[in-house]
């Protein structure tokens, strides 16, 4: 096997939850293009479809399932009926989440609704499936990978009523490190990215503010936010034999802004 040929993906089978938003879709696309069957899930049918019909597009094969990954009968479903498709699970892609700048609230009056709410969409759609998908690869024998979706605010601070969000992908960051401890001995390796602001659809009405974004931007050394394309490289990299022995690690994606704090 030539060193290149260890990024690539052939023969493995990738299942993205949140496969049907921008980084989700992202993810799918590129995991195709790198050689893997790919199956997708998310909350609303029209949105994974969409990304299946891309995923076509590049020449690749894609599953298409809607469904509440914070409820355990949905995503056991999801995860059966990829294994009963392919025939195997290889790759868990964890890319539901986010909500950061949809409840902002000072840290002593943050409503118990909200914090709910991101907890539920970053933590438990994080959780639930892939416990599903873990099962199914220890049962397959054939070891694995899990990539998670932290960000810089696990370990950033933020003045901008973030506590919620800052809990949330601390939460993800501590599994990443936990469950990797856990299931090295399945063969399983699990790893997360930690990107700064990505500019997709969920974050629009942030940056639609000039003055917020110039801040966002002054911070990062590249000097621009990140886009889904700087996000995949990095995935296929963590989630192919090039990185077999790195495990429990965070990737930072985020063009220098950790470093600079």
């Amino acid at each position: 096997m030539g060193q290149l040929d260890r990024f690539k993906l052939d023969g493995r089978v990738a299942l993205v939850g949140g496969g049907g938003g921008a980084i989700g879709g992202a993810m799918a696309v590129a995991m195709a293009e790198a050689g893997a069957k790919v199956a997708v899930t998310d909350i609303a049918q029209e949105a994974v479809d969409a990304t299946a019909a891309r995923v076509a597009d590049v020449g690749g094969e894609c599953l298409a399932f809607s469904g509440d990954m914070t409820d355990r009968a949905a995503a056991d479903d999801v995860v059966d009926k990829v294994v009963d498709h392919y025939g195997k699970l290889d790759i868990m892609v964890n890319a539901i989440g986010g909500g950061a700048g949809k409840v902002l609230f000072d840290a002593q009056d943050y409503p118990d609704d909200a914090w709910d709410w991101i907890y539920d969409i970053n933590v438990r759609c994080t959780l639930v499936p892939t416990q599903a998908a873990v099962k199914a690869m220890i049962a397959g024998a054939n070891g694995g990978n899990v990539l998670n979706i932290s960000s810089v605010r696990a370990a950033l601070g933020i003045n901008a009523g973030y506590s919620a969000y800052v809990a949330a992908k601390g939460a993800i960051s501590s599994l990443t490190r936990q469950w990797a401890t856990e299931w090295a001995k399945h063969g399983i390796n699990v790893n997360a990215i930690s990107p700064t602001f990505v500019d997709t659809p969920q974050v629009a009405m942030l940056l639609e503010d000039p003055e917020f974004k110039k801040n966002v931007v002054a911070r990062i050394p590249i000097g621009r936010v990140g886009g889904t394309d700087d996000l995949v490289g990095g995935a296929i990299f963590l989630c192919s034999d090039a990185s077999a022995f790195i495990t429990g690690q965070i990737l930072g994606i985020d063009g220098g802004l950790t470093a600079t704090q």
